[in-house]
């Protein structure tokens, strides 16, 4: 069997890497030739830990880097990964992945394979049967569900552990027509993952899961984080002790309970924003869907009042962000709370300097030189009025006084209560942490 991933982005390279390292052959393929050029030699273009290794491996085996998309001819199994970003009106562009499904349906329309197709792209409820499916159809000259197969299977990775979830996925979702083609595709992953659960459902149910999946998570953080800010107003309380207790029910769960800044990356802001958009156009209103989304927006407000309050006006005065990936152990910085956080200071003129051990290339491409970018933790608090700690690295744990004593004025806020265990000789805020 050969397989072809169209698309290389975090999804596709991280399916192609694990594929190929499993012994199949596989064809990773993009537009982006310059891309395939650096994967080719064994180069990830972002960071996800484990990736690279994975990589390498694969390319000693079967793997092939191209940006020929008619190599799908040979193949039996062809994944779309391409990105389906969010446009100025919070609703999905389907412009790539209409593009990538024009040159598929071309490149497949004289091979005498029956290619099974599978869309791991993120698509709003009935996209594949009104959008995908006629492109397809119409490029190939081909029917679905005769001559090819056509199956919804959306991916749920999360970045900074995506090459474990690819191996071990807690669900495979199969969304399509009951014929020979998923019939095929079951047995494949039963055989690659006989651990886990597969479901087999229509193609618009598998596509709504994915949004499902997603909404339910932004849920649980923007719920914890509503309790974080109660917490913080009353003295004493602690959210981690509460999140810890309440994660011990099993009807509940432990994670994502970690309270903090609020929820970003490529995933969870972009596919809320969509369903949102997507529920409006159906004619329902997603009350509890917009309270998310609005808890999540006001979550730097608290930070900024701290800051307003302890500074005054906040021209000129020296702030220090640690951490401007969305998360640890990325360099992704989409949607990125910390982000957005920055820009706020800058529209208030203040003086910004950032520190991240992964994302200062990243963070360097939106701001440009209005910001300062220190190499080191300390060259990033030397001067500064306050620091703030917006992503869990690790490196800012181990942060005590002593890294602090350069400070112009010492006001620390800890988005992850990172430090709250320290005694720091500080004017010290731990969102979610009342002080007593």
């Amino acid at each position: 069997m050969k397989i072809a991933v169209i698309g290389l982005g975090f999804v596709g390279l991280s399916l192609t890497s694990v594929m190929a390292s499993k012994g199949f052959n596989v064809v990773g393929i993009d537009v982006d030739k310059e891309k395939c050029r650096k994967i080719s030699d064994g180069v990830s273009p972002f960071f996800e830990p484990d990736l690279e290794k994975i990589l390498k491996n694969g390319l000693k085996k079967k793997l092939q880097i191209e940006s020929d998309i008619t190599l799908v001819q040979d193949c039996d199994l062809i994944f779309v990964t391409v990105g389906t970003p969010q446009n100025r009106t919070g609703a999905i562009d389907l412009s790539v992945i209409k593009k990538a499904m024009l040159s598929l349906g071309k490149s497949i329309r004289n091979s005498k394979k029956q290619h099974i197709i599978l869309i791991k792209s993120t698509v709003v409820p009935g996209t594949m049967k009104d959008v995908i499916l006629p492109i397809l159809e119409k490029y190939s000259k081909k029917k679905a569900g005769k001559d090819f197969g056509l199956i919804s299977n959306p991916e749920f990775l999360q970045e900074s552990t995506a090459i474990r979830d690819t191996e071990f996925p807690h669900a495979v979702v199969l969304g399509g027509y009951k014929t020979k083609f998923m019939k095929k595709v079951e047995k494949f992953f039963i055989k690659l993952h006989p651990k886990t659960p597969v479901i087999i459902t229509n193609h618009q149910t598998a596509e709504m899961i994915k949004y499902a999946n997603n909404s339910f998570l932004a849920t649980k953080i923007s719920f914890i984080n509503q309790l974080s800010n109660i917490c913080q107003k009353i003295p004493g309380a602690n959210i981690d002790d509460i999140a810890k207790t309440i994660g011990l029910d099993p009807r509940i769960g432990g994670l994502f309970l970690n309270a903090g800044p609020g929820y970003g990356g490529s995933c969870l802001p972009k596919d809320m924003k969509a369903l949102i958009k997507f529920a409006k156009i159906t004619g329902v209103k997603p009350t509890l869907l917009n309270a998310v989304e609005d808890v999540n927006e006001k979550q730097l407000d608290d930070i900024i009042s701290i800051v307003k309050k302890k500074l005054g006006l906040l021209e000129s005065k020296k702030i220090t962000i640690l951490g401007t990936s969305f998360k640890p152990n990325t360099d992704d910085i989409r949607d990125s709370i910390a982000i957005e956080l920055i820009k706020k200071f800058v529209k208030r003129k203040a003086k910004v300097t950032v520190h991240d051990p992964r994302a200062i290339k990243n963070t360097k491409n939106v701001f440009k030189n209005k910001i300062n970018y220190a190499k080191s933790i300390s060259d990033a608090i030397l001067g500064s009025q306050c620091v703030i700690i917006m992503t869990q690295w690790k490196q800012y744990e181990k942060l005590v006084n002593s890294d602090f004593k350069h400070m112009k004025k010492k006001l620390i806020i800890d988005s992850r209560r990172m430090l709250s265990e320290k005694q720091l000789d500080a004017d010290y805020y731990a969102i979610g942490l009342g002080k007593e």
